[in-house]
C-alpha cells in the first residue's frame, strides 16, 4: 500500500489545528475551574497551553517515570513546533503533559488525582441505567451511541431506529453478529473509549455476550490512567458498576468481575502515542487469543487503522491487516480520519455541506472477520 501522510495540527483552520488552539485553550479553563489547584499547577497548566500553541515540544523533565519512553518516541521531534508533530502523537503528549502540570505524577496531595473526575461523575450521576434496549442489535447500537443518549440509549422507538440507521455511515452489523456466533464460546476482547454514559451501555453489551453463550470470557480494557479527558480507567469501571447497583445487570457484571469471566485489564501502550501496529509483543499475544477484539471510540479508530490522510474508499481490512486477531470499530465520527465507506454513501454526505466527519452525528459499524484480508 502507497504511503499516506500523517494527520498534522499545522494547518490553519483544519480539524487538528482548532483541537489545539481552540478545544485545549477551552479544556484548559475547565480543569483549572473544576478543581482547585494551587498557584504551582495553575502555572504549570497556563505554561503548557502556551507551548503547545506557540512553542516547540519540550521533553519530560530528567526525573520523569516515563522520561526513557517518551523520549524513543519523540525522535526527531524535540525541539521542534508541536503541530509538526503528527496529530495523535501530539494529543496524547498533550494529555500527558496536562497530568504532570496538574502534579498527578508528583509527591504531593494531587498525586493520583483525575483532573477529568468533576467532568466524569456528573455524566454518570445522570445517566440512564434501563434504556439499552433488549435486543442483541438495540444492545450493540446503543454501546455504539453510548456518548449520545438521545440516540444511543432508548431506541425502540421506529423513528429512533430510523435515526440510528440513516447516521450510520457504514454498517456491518450482521457481519459483527456472524463473528461472534463463528467464535461461540471463545474468549471476547473489549477496548472502552470513555466513562460514563458510554462505558454503561458497554458493559450491557458485554453483559449479554456472556449470557448468551457468544463469549465465555470477557476482558475489558481501559486505560491505565486519566487520558484524553473521558477515558474509561478502573475506577471509572467501578463507578459504572456501582451506577447499576440494584439492576440484574448489574448484578451478574459483579459477579462476571468476581469470579474471572469479565476481566478487567490494562496496559500501559493504552497511553503511549502510537498507533496499534506498533504495540508490543504481549499485548499483541493477548488480542492474539480472542475470538473477536471490539474497539470502542473514536481515538481507538485513529489507533487502529493509522491517523492519516486515507481515501474514504481505502477498504477497512487493508488498513487493519496488521491487527491479530478478527476486529470490530464500534465509532461516532469525531475526526477527520475514515476509510472503508462506499462511494455512493460518500458523494451523498459531501454534498450535505455539514462536518459530517467531525461532529459526532455519524457513526460506523466495521468488522475484519477471520482471515479478511
Amino acid at each position: 500500500m502507497a504511503e499516506v501522510a500523517v494527520i498534522r495540527s499545522d494547518v490553519p483552520g483544519s480539524f487538528a489545528w482548532a483541537v489545539f488552539h481552540e478545544r485545549h485553550p477551552r479544556l484548559v479553563s475547565q480543569v483549572l475551574a473544576a478543581l482547585p489547584y494551587g498557584a504551582r499547577e495553575r502555572a504549570a497548566v497556563e505554561r503548557l497551553l502556551v507551548e503547545s500553541t506557540t512553542g516547540v515540544l519540550e521533553p519530560p523533565p530528567a526525573d520523569a517515570h516515563d522520561r526513557a519512553e517518551w523520549l524513543a518516541w519523540g525522535e526527531g521531534l524535540w525541539g521542534r513546533p508541536w503541530g509538526e508533530a503528527p496529530f495523535l502523537w501530539a494529543e496524547s503528549y498533550f494529555y500527558r503533559r496536562l497530568l504532570e502540570a496538574t502534579g498527578y505524577f508528583g509527591d504531593g496531595v494531587w498525586q493520583g488525582i483525575d483532573p477529568f473526575g468533576p467532568f466524569k461523575a456528573p455524566e454518570l450521576a445522570d445517566a440512564a441505567v434501563d434504556g439499552f434496549g433488549d435486543g442483541p442489535q438495540e444492545l450493540l447500537v446503543s454501546s455504539l451511541w453510548g456518548n449520545r443518549a438521545d440516540l444511543g440509549f432508548r431506541i425502540t422507538a421506529g423513528e429512533g431506529r430510523d435515526a440510528v440507521r440513516d447516521a450510520l455511515v457504514v454498517d456491518d452489523s450482521a457481519a459483527f453478529w456472524a463473528g461472534l456466533e463463528k467464535g461461540r464460546g471463545g474468549r471476547v476482547a473489549v477496548v472502552a473509549d470513555n466513562a460514563g454514559p458510554e462505558l454503561l451501555p458497554d458493559l450491557a453489551l458485554i453483559d449479554h455476550l456472556l449470557t448468551s453463550g457468544l463469549a465465555a470470557g470477557v476482558a475489558l480494557y481501559v486505560k491505565p490512567r486519566p487520558y484524553f479527558v473521558s477515558d474509561a480507567t478502573m475506577a471509572d469501571v467501578l463507578a459504572a458498576v456501582g451506577r447499576l447497583h440494584g439492576t440484574a445487570a448489574g448484578r451478574r457484571i459483579r459477579r462476571a468481575m468476581e469470579d474471572g469471566t469479565l476481566a478487567v485489564r490494562t496496559h500501559p501502550f493504552f497511553c503511549a502515542p502510537l498507533p496499534y501496529d506498533a504495540m508490543p509483543a504481549d499485548l499483541r499475544a493477548e488480542f492474539g487469543g480472542a475470538a473477536l477484539t471490539v474497539l470502542k471510540g473514536d481515538l481507538n479508530y485513529r489507533r487502529l487503522v493509522g491517523d492519516r490522510h486515507w481515501p474514504p474508499t481505502t477498504p477497512f481490512a487493508d488498513t487493519v491487516d496488521h491487527f491479530p486477531s478478527p476486529v470490530a470499530a464500534l465509532r461516532t465520527l469525531k475526526s477527520d480520519v475514515l476509510v472503508g465507506v462506499d462511494p455512493g454513501t460518500l458523494a451523498r454526505l459531501d454534498r450535505s455541506g455539514t462536518a459530517w466527519r467531525t461532529d459526532g452525528r455519524h457513526a460506523l459499524v466495521q468488522v475484519r472477520g477471520a482471515g479478511q484480508r
